[in-house]
């Protein structure tokens, strides 16, 4: 590989890792304009193995807004991130797949005790696939999201 072969997968790496940063804080923030906007044109998102629904981002956007009401304190962890770019033959592609471990620590709506927010009472643990394209207007976009939960615990 020559240095600008280097130099041009090390900066897709970056701007993928600040894609899937991307995610995790729209969803922690409830910012689904920021969400949809993460998405290339056709993105789809799978939640059925947290319970949710899979299908296309503006729609899977809409669920989640309605749903992340019930858990106004939310925080993604995503850790662990495996960046495998595709290789055309020494030179970087335009698409990459992503695995992803998280933990999303939440509390559910109307548990305050005088006034102060406790402790998470609902976390959810476990990898997500991030699978990303380039794309000619707005760089490294989604394509899917798949996530794969493991385990969750509830306490109350």
């Amino acid at each position: 590989m020559t240095q600008r072969v280097d130099l041009a997968t090390v900066m897709d790496r970056l701007a993928i890792d600040e894609l899937v940063t991307g995610y995790a804080v729209a969803v922690d923030d409830g910012d689904w304009t920021a969400y949809r906007a993460l998405f290339a044109p056709g993105g789809r998102a799978d939640y059925v193995s947290a319970g949710g629904v899979e299908g296309p981002a503006g729609e899977v956007a809409d669920w989640l807004e309605e749903t992340m009401r019930l858990f106004p304190v939310r925080q993604h962890l995503i850790v662990n991130r495996l960046i495998r770019v595709a290789d055309l033959g020494g030179s970087p592609g335009d698409t990459a797949e992503v695995r992803a471990d998280f933990l999303n620590p939440m509390r559910l709506a109307g548990d305050e005790f005088d006034g102060t927010v406790t402790a998470p009472n609902f976390v959810a643990a476990g990898r997500y696939t991030f699978a990303v394209a380039r794309t000619a207007r707005d760089g490294w976009r989604l394509s899917r999201v798949t996530v794969h939960e493991k385990w969750r615990h509830m306490a109350f």
